[in-house]
């Protein structure tokens, strides 16, 4: 099965939901208030649009997401490492590292990450 697109603004509301899962629909408004300063409508929009795309369940009121935040962050790096370095994954870390110095402990933390693929 295919992952379903979750578009920037969509994101940010499933960050509310994967940090408070799982949670009624009622303070899921109260915390995109809050945190997006998104309307009511706004919130039960955005709740019927994923839920029907397959990312997030809501059955009597109650929230909880479909995708883990750590599949959706995946799929997303994929597609970029694909459309924007042809899919190779040395190219995107070379780019990254261009403008953004590595600290000691995400170089222990990358290659770490690398020596469980060996």
């Amino acid at each position: 099965m295919e992952m379903p697109k979750i578009f920037e603004s969509e994101y940010r509301f499933c960050e509310i939901l994967w940090e408070n899962e799982p949670v009624s629909s009622t303070e899921l408004v109260r915390l995109c208030r809050e945190k997006l300063e998104w309307k009511k409508s706004t919130t039960y929009t955005v709740i019927k649009r994923l839920s029907q795309r397959g990312v997030l369940k809501s059955e009597n009121a109650i929230v909880t997401s479909l995708l883990s935040k750590e599949d959706v962050q995946s799929e997303e790096s994929a597609e970029i490492v694909e459309r924007s370095f042809s899919g190779s994954l040395p190219d995107f870390i070379a780019a990254f590292t261009r403008k953004r110095k590595l600290s000691g402990q995400e170089i222990e933390e990358i290659q770490r990450i690398i020596n469980t693929y060996k």
